[in-house]
């Protein structure tokens, strides 16, 4: 049997992962019912036939009504959202797999369709100048209503009631989407976060929304069994850009983290473009956040079998998420350990709904849990 490192066991905390390849959250859109709920005919069948990961983590499920940003994603929030999640986690367990759920609010990449003509809520009132995938195909972001105190108490709440709900379901943890222009991340930005109360100016202030929420969280469910996703160098995407905080924001955030909390890990991306000319950028995040941050690192964003072992190897990081090559390879810790070719993606049916491009792609492998 391969020892590559992607197939070594690792344990995060109590939970024990068979393998270090981690099915990365996407964005999916099949939760095309009015409840916007999990379906047994679509979510439980595609996470199941991914249980051989070392961890799943779900698509991003939107904490309240106010948090949702893109059509058809499930949500965490009402009752029926809880009960279609449940047959998800129990199926993932009995097939003998793990997994976490993205709790996500989009901020103001968002769009008044989806709150019945309600603006969406933000840092600051900032247009990001983008689009919004609306029940109407694609429009043109407006200018959010930038969140009062009274907001974001209410905000942090929905997370904290979104985690119990979570664990109700079934969950073996969260992760919270702090990461990608969403709402968090806007307010860890100094081109999306122009307020000049305890949330902006400084660095912490531009934190201090997340680790409130962060606390909040963790009344309800352990510390370490909550993740962090972060991605440092976003850049020209969704209306962020870089300025000469925005790693030294990281900087404080990951450095806090590693001193005061005990997280399941932190989850980072690599940088989703060149940034190897952008001012002030970070080309090497991994390599740049391993020496700062003493627990369980994730990492993401363009790797494959060869790459993500070698991540590993360097001891750069402790686990890999792989997003594209999951969609098209439910069975992708098999073919890594016998060394297949893997199949590649149908981009048209990302967004799609129905089975097609969501549960059709075939295993190859036998696909079990092994551990290696």
């Amino acid at each position: 049997m391969s020892k590559q490192p992607l197939l070594t066991p690792y344990s995060l905390n109590e939970l024990k992962l068979p393998n270090r390849i981690v099915m990365a959250p996407m964005t999916r859109s099949r939760a095309d019912n009015p409840e916007n709920a999990p379906t047994e005919d679509l979510h439980v069948p595609y996470y199941t036939q991914r249980a051989t990961a070392g961890l799943i983590i779900t698509e991003g499920s939107q904490v309240s009504k106010n948090a949702v940003g893109y059509i058809h994603t499930p949500g965490i929030h009402s009752k029926a959202q809880v009960e279609g999640w449940k047959k998800v986690t129990t199926a993932v367990h009995e097939a003998g797999g793990r997994i976490f759920i993205q709790l996500w609010h989009v901020g103001r990449m968002s769009h008044p369709d989806f709150h019945n003509g309600d603006l969406p809520l933000a840092p600051s009132a900032i247009n990001p100048n983008s689009k919004s995938f609306t029940p109407e195909g694609f429009k043109a972001t407006v200018t959010p209503k930038e969140m009062t105190l009274e907001d974001i108490k209410i905000t942090i709440l929905d997370f904290q009631n979104a985690a119990k709900n979570a664990v109700e379901a079934g969950f073996d943890g969260v992760e919270i989407h702090s990461s990608n222009g969403y709402l968090f991340h806007q307010f860890f930005n100094g081109t999306s976060n122009h307020r000049q109360d305890d949330y902006g100016g400084s660095i912490e202030n531009r934190a201090r929304f997340f680790f409130e929420t962060l606390d909040a969280i963790a009344q309800v469910i352990p510390q370490n069994r909550i993740g962090a996703r972060f991605n440092p160098s976003l850049h020209n995407i969704f209306g962020m850009t870089m300025d000469k905080e925005t790693i030294p924001t990281f900087d404080y955030i990951i450095e806090k983290l590693d001193k005061n909390y005990d997280l399941a890990y932190i989850h980072l991306s690599e940088p989703f473009n060149d940034v190897s000319d952008v001012a002030f950028a970070e080309p090497h995040i991994a390599k740049r956040y391993r020496p700062k941050y003493n627990g369980t690192l994730m990492i993401s964003t363009g790797f494959d079998q060869d790459s993500g072992n070698k991540v590993i190897e360097d001891d750069d990081a402790d686990l890999v998420s792989f997003a594209k090559l999951y969609i098209s390879n439910p069975d992708l810790v098999g073919r890594f350990r016998e060394h297949l070719a893997t199949t590649q993606w149908n981009s048209d049916t990302f967004y799609t709904q129905g089975k097609e491009g969501y549960t059709t792609y075939q295993s190859k492998t036998n696909n079990l849990i092994i551990n290696s």
